[in-house]
């Protein structure tokens, strides 16, 4: 019998800011930092925010445009007002006037489904560049609250060092004072 090799997973250490931050926001937009202090000073002074309606405008194509307008109608109140006005006129028109697609209307069944056939698909690829744009929208949220959060971690840490020596030199002028009053009691 063989025995079984048994893998032993090694407990994943722990990454740093600095290493969290590279991965994220390092795809070939920032160059290699090597201090945190500069990787901060650099998320401070680059901008990491993109403009994500614009950047989609200048990559849009001809098909893309007629797509978006096609939803855009398709998903109107008067798209909806107009094609049953259509459906109406149609059935009057060849119940009592020219009879050309008779009762079980078997013409413009075929035409309801060539629309239906043509629409779908352009309305889906309007959808998926939708999708798109808000998964880009997602993660340009997520680099400014990252960028946010690690700026007020900063923040956080510089008030504290502030507040440690304002301690101190509280402390010390309280010594000081202590001092000095212990000073002018043995002159007197």
């Amino acid at each position: 019998m063989k025995e079984k090799e048994v893998e032993i997973k090694k407990p994943e250490r722990k990454k740093t800011k600095k290493e969290i931050v590279k991965m994220l926001l390092n795809n070939g937009t920032m160059n290699e930092v090597e201090d945190e202090n500069e990787l901060l000073e650099a998320l401070i002074d680059n901008p990491i925010a993109i403009d994500v309606d614009k950047e989609e405008l200048k990559s849009l194509k001809f098909g893309d445009k007629i797509a978006d307008k096609v939803t855009e109608g398709a998903g109107s109140w008067a798209f909806i007002i107009c094609f049953i006005l259509f459906l109406i006129v149609w059935i009057l028109l060849n119940l009592f006037v020219i009879k050309i697609d008779t009762f079980p209307f078997i013409l413009l069944n075929l035409l309801l489904s060539c629309v239906a056939a043509l629409q779908a698909p352009v309305i889906l690829m309007s959808q998926n560049r939708q999708a798109k744009k808000d998964s880009l929208r997602n993660q340009n949220d997520f680099r400014i609250d990252l960028k946010s959060e690690l700026i007020l971690e900063e923040l956080h840490d510089k008030m504290e060092k502030i507040l440690e020596n304002q301690k101190k030199l509280l402390k010390e002028l309280e010594e000081e004072k202590t001092d000095k009053s212990e000073v002018d009691n043995l002159k007197n």
